[in-house]
């Protein structure tokens, strides 16, 4: 679960424990998830992020890729220091990343700008009709052949493995509603809405038995 733009919601007091929580409850997963299609952002040169948060992402893809433009879309402040402080800690060069404390639900994104677009763990904090919105405005940054990236929370379509993870989503969305605001009660999956923009997906991975999910979309053939 992650940083949702909702004008209600902080993420604020969570921002210092955040890496603790989530090696806590998942391990290394979460970041395998954010990570399974890494290798594929080789060739992009501009990449939009939006919800990055502590900036776990945000600092391997600087690493395989030094010479990428980024942008990162954040509303929350302290999410976005911890995502700078990273960086910084790392050794990793900055430069070429631009840190914007802004609501994607309102922020207006350049037209056919990106080549790449990740969102992880950021798409479950949206109702369906705030995704409604969204999707189609960010998609519109995305240039001819951009890919998006997507990890999330999910649902497995069947069996004992949808069960646990219906009892998991309760848990986390009750925790999230609590301590954040966040107005979205349960996952909505994307897909409908990704198509709608535009995009195909050309490549799922689950882990954690369905429970997590990766997703690599196109905006067109490639």
């Amino acid at each position: 679960m992650a940083h949702t733009e909702s004008r209600t919601v902080s993420f604020d007091s969570l921002a210092p424990v955040y890496r603790a929580m989530e090696f806590i409850a998942a391990g290394p997963m979460l970041q395998q998830c954010r990570t399974a299609f890494l290798p594929e952002t080789r060739n992009c040169r501009r990449a939009l992020l939006l919800g990055e948060g502590p900036g776990r992402f945000l600092m391997e893809l600087v690493r395989q890729n030094p010479t990428m433009e980024v942008t990162c879309i954040e509303r929350s402040p302290r999410m976005l220091r911890e995502a700078r402080s990273s960086l910084q800690r790392t050794g990793l060069n900055g430069s070429r990343v631009t840190f914007i404390e802004g609501d994607a639900l309102t922020w207006s994104p350049p037209v056919d700008r990106f080549d790449l677009i990740a969102t992880h763990f950021f798409l479950d904090c949206f109702r369906p009709d705030e995704l409604r919105d969204l999707v189609p405005r960010v998609g519109s940054s995305a240039a001819p052949g951009a890919l998006w990236l997507i990890g999330d929370f999910c649902l497995p379509d069947h069996g004992w493995q949808r069960q646990r993870a219906r009892a998991v989503h309760a848990l986390m969305y009750a925790f999230f509603r609590r301590t954040t605001g966040l107005s979205a009660r349960r996952w909505t999956p994307p897909d409908a809405d990704l198509a709608s923009a535009g995009f195909m997906r050309i490549g799922r991975r689950h882990f954690n038995l369905g429970l997590l999910q990766s997703d690599l979309w196109s905006k067109g053939p490639r």
